[in-house]
């Protein structure tokens, strides 16, 4: 499932966070990817154990855990902390998927990517090409929000970032381990909590929507690994 996940940031942030990383240096993208990624990895990023970098994330984690859309689609369990990437003068990332399992930078903790988050920093109409296009079962789709939106997907999924041939594209990025491995589960209980909480909007907490709520927690309950 993909997801468009809208104002995770609010304009005030996305300004704040902008004017931050653009004051900090840049270090080659290809560091933090294998021999394979480093093949089609054209873009610069800042260093994992950045002190900035840590901030900014931790302003992101916490705007996270108060989105009731992308908790209600991620179910997330831990997610390693924000990475800060930049792409201009036609650096690109080619076709690739993301690795399975990601270290925590300075920890020993280890988590299994089951969700990959792109949060854009620039909007659209600040450069040409940049698109994220992700390649699933259902098709090639091409994703290109305004900033402070983020795009929610598969991390099994294949995807590639366009060429930016005009202005800078600045995004955060992230993986989420999920409670939930399965997509399709995620999937199921994604619509059917969507569903709960627009027929309490209507009927308040009648029978029926406590007894929805109540399959979903026992859903929950009998998939969830913690």
């Amino acid at each position: 499932m993909m997801l468009h996940v809208p104002e995770v940031l609010t304009r005030e942030q996305v300004a704040d966070i902008r004017a931050r990383l653009d004051a900090t240096d840049w270090v080659d993208g290809r560091a933090t990817v294998g021999p394979q990624g480093a093949q089609v990895k054209q873009n610069r990023q800042l260093p994992e154990l950045s002190p900035v970098g840590r901030e900014l994330g931790e302003i992101i984690l916490k705007a996270l855990l108060v989105h009731p859309l992308f908790l209600s689609a991620a179910l997330p369990l831990r997610t390693v902390p924000p990475l800060f990437n930049r792409y201009e003068g036609g650096e690109h990332y080619g076709l690739h998927i993301d690795g399975a399992v990601r270290s925590v930078p300075g920890t020993h903790l280890r988590l299994r990517t089951d969700l990959s988050s792109t949060l854009f920093l620039s909007d659209p109409d600040d450069y040409d090409g940049g698109e994220l296009v992700v390649v699933d079962t259902y098709g090639t789709h091409e994703v290109k929000l305004p900033a402070g939106d983020l795009i929610l997907y598969p991390s099994t999924s294949l995807h590639r970032v366009e060429p930016v041939t005009r202005g800078a594209r600045v995004c955060s990025f992230f993986w989420t381990q999920s409670m939930v491995r399965d997509d399709w589960q995620r999937h199921l209980l994604f619509e059917l909590d969507q569903d709960i909480q627009k027929l309490r909007e209507k009927l308040g907490d009648c029978p029926e929507v406590l007894s929805l709520t109540g399959h979903y927690h026992n859903l929950l309950r009998q998939w969830a690994e913690v």
